[in-house]
């Protein structure tokens, strides 16, 4: 099947003339629906509803069929997983690049980079409701130009703030998890990672507590969210605007609870940030430095289908600065307080004439609010949608460089022709920065992942699509195109061709 776009549906989708201009979203929703549309003219699909379910073999399968493991109802389980992913860009049109030595470009030059990770995961049932997880975890990684010039939109969600080539081996999760059974009905829960097999109430309360990801509990999407399996750009993990708390490589500690009462569910949690923006030490002093998180889910069906609708909110009390406020110190003093003048705590800009957030610094409130929608359209298909605006007042303390985001999209299982484990993906992504953060940019000024020492403004545009081949049991292979408009907000500096390879096992 050849599918022909128009070449004014292309200029309007990534080209921004006017930074004022609203957003057409007209383009956007035509690609996804012209898609589906041409993917559903085909013989009616079997039942697959869940659109990452592989049950060729694992550890706990091959023990449950020597009946030496009951992978119905666990006492315990072990998983493991292994993932590389292979990235390349070639050269792309730049007007200028690091301009007065402001270092967070991302190169022009053709680059090749790469992540690999591999992670173990156990989980023990002691006494009643109680359960206790463990995840050793090692990463090795590339990045393009040492992760920076790239805002909303990073190719490669693998990719942490301080990886090494070298393999560095740490624990990703240590949790324990108490659930409290209300009643209602009960329904099966099958083995996993991090997830003991069983059965669950339909009203409970949830409680846990110890290192982990914030992900593991909020923002949760079938279709968007295990990119490992599916998308390969960040922009497609979460809200990209959501600057949830978290350490350079994403892991939090803290608490959270989860109240389910059928197809309702409410959560909140605490959890730490780092002491310093976009680094690894955790402020474990949760009445001090924070993010706040809460989140209201209610699942439905929609004619026999499936769907939910997530409303998630974050307040942070974080010493980070403010983007008017090192706009006003450097001011007032250019020559003392600039880029290259401060000693505490900065991102090593060489640029003398710019402002620095530094010097800015205090405990400031950060806020955000967002929506997560998902939906099957058929029994194979199903779509998603989030959108989330943050304040923009503050600098990005453990995420993106984002003030608001928004994504939308959707996935197919390869049951049409032939291919059942098999999926292709469709995703388009936005982002932009608030008023403040355009400026401090255009003043020579950067982040922990931007700034090219000017700046166009334009919002930063991703379409990510990609196959996923079943190649072996419990092994996926995944070609991944990526075309990036405008990174780092700039307009003057690309469009970026991305091609991704991933290899994927569970065992």
């Amino acid at each position: 099947m050849t599918l022909f776009v128009p070449r004014s549906f292309y200029y309007d989708m990534f080209t921004t003339k006017n930074q004022l201009k609203p957003f057409n979203w007209q383009p956007c929703l035509k690609i996804i629906l012209l898609v589906i549309s041409c993917l559903t003219l085909t013989a009616h699909a079997e039942n697959y509803p869940n659109l990452n379910n592989d049950e060729d073999f694992s550890l706990m399968g091959a023990l449950a069929n020597r009946d030496w493991h009951n992978i119905e109802d666990e006492r315990w389980n072990l998983y493991t997983q292994g993932t590389y992913i292979t990235n390349y860009h070639p050269s792309f049109p730049a007007a200028y690049t690091n301009l007065n030595d402001t270092p967070n470009s991302l190169s022009p030059n053709a680059e090749l980079g790469f992540t690999a990770t591999v992670t173990f995961y156990a989980g023990v049932k002691a006494w009643k409701g109680a359960e206790f997880y463990y995840a050793p975890e090692m990463v090795s990684e590339l990045p393009f130009s040492g992760l920076k010039g790239i805002g909303g939109s990073i190719p490669n969600f693998e990719l942490q703030k301080n990886g090494t080539q070298s393999a560095n081996w740490y624990t990703s999760r240590a949790i324990y998890r108490q659930t409290f059974s209300l009643g209602g009905t009960e329904s099966a829960v099958n083995s996993g990672p991090m997830q003991l097999a069983g059965t669950v109430s339909s009203r409970r309360f949830v409680f846990t507590a110890g290192a982990f990801s914030i992900l593991d509990i909020f923002d949760k999407n079938t279709y968007a969210g295990d990119l490992r399996r599916q998308f390969s750009n960040m922009a497609f993990l979460t809200h990209a605007a959501y600057d949830f708390g978290a350490d350079a490589r994403g892991y939090t500690a803290g608490f959270a609870g989860e109240l389910y009462f059928d197809n309702w569910a409410f959560r909140f949690a605490r959890i730490a940030g780092p002491y310093d923006p976009n680094e690894m030490s955790r402020n474990l002093n949760l009445w001090n430095h924070y993010g706040d998180q809460i989140e209201l889910e209610h699942k439905h069906e929609f004619y026999g289908l499936a769907g939910a609708v997530k409303l998630l909110g974050y307040r942070n009390e974080e010493r980070s600065g403010s983007f008017s406020d090192a706009i006003s110190a450097f001011q007032a003093d250019p020559t003392g307080k600039n880029a290259t003048t401060c000693t505490t705590f900065n991102y090593e800009n060489p640029n003398a004439s710019a402002p620095d957030l530094c010097w800015a610094r205090k405990s400031n409130i950060k806020m955000g609010i967002g929506i997560n929608i998902e939906q099957s359209i058929t029994e194979d298909i199903g779509t998603f949608f989030r959108g989330m605006y943050s304040d923009g007042k503050t600098e990005v303390y453990s995420y993106t460089s984002t003030d608001r985001s928004l994504s939308f999209g959707g996935i197919m299982k390869g049951t049409r022709w032939g291919r059942a484990k098999d999926s292709i993906g469709l995703g388009y992504a936005v982002s932009w920065l608030s008023p403040e953060h355009v400026k401090f940019l255009s003043m020579g000024g950067i982040d922990g992942f931007i700034g090219d020492g000017a700046i166009n403004y334009s919002p930063e545009q991703v379409v990510d699509i990609y196959y996923q081949w079943h190649a072996l049991p419990s092994t996926w292979i995944t070609f991944d195109y990526q075309h990036l408009a405008n990174p780092a907000f700039n307009a003057d500096r690309g469009p970026v061709e991305l091609f991704n390879g991933r290899v994927h096992f569970e065992f």
